[in-house]
């Protein structure tokens, strides 16, 4: 099992959270991005850098994730992907995609993009609150548990 983590995008404090319960429980964890990454001082936490260019770093993920490994991510394509080979998929907000609801997330999130497109939405996902660090901490301990099980 690896933790893998769409790392462009992804908050900061929800990493830091990652590293923690991937030390804890010595789970290694990669991070994925087409941007410099800090560095962490785990030997359980290594990093990727891929070429800049669209889906790259979701590219290298699906690729590389196991049906046994957890991904991280907001990009519900990515998430589907992952899901789809049997892959756990988490948001940094704490919501699982499952096979249940990840076709519907993405009509939903192409629907969104369509209203932006036409200037009939503005803006996106709301800022990131404690209560989503709460959740995403939460979920993440209940998956990480019942993964390291089987």
């Amino acid at each position: 099992m690896q933790i893998w983590i769409d790392a462009d995008a992804c908050p900061r404090v929800i990493k830091e959270m990652v590293f923690r319960a991937a030390e804890r429980l010595k789970v290694p964890v990669c991070l994925v991005a087409n941007n410099d990454l800090s560095k962490s001082h785990s030997a359980w936490v290594t990093s990727v850098r891929v070429k800049n260019g669209f889906d790259v770093a979701d590219d290298y993920i699906a690729e590389h994730a196991q049906g046994c490994d957890l991904v991280i991510t907001a990009d519900i394509p990515l998430a589907a992907r992952i899901v789809e080979k049997g892959g756990v998929a988490l948001d940094p907000r704490g919501e699982l995609y499952t096979e249940d609801n990840v076709g519907e997330r993405l009509s939903m999130r192409n629907m969104m993009q369509e209203l932006r497109a036409d200037g009939l939405l503005l803006g996106g996902p709301g800022q990131f609150s404690l209560t989503d660090r709460q959740r995403f901490a939460s979920s993440m301990d209940r998956l990480l548990t019942k993964m390291l099980r089987r």
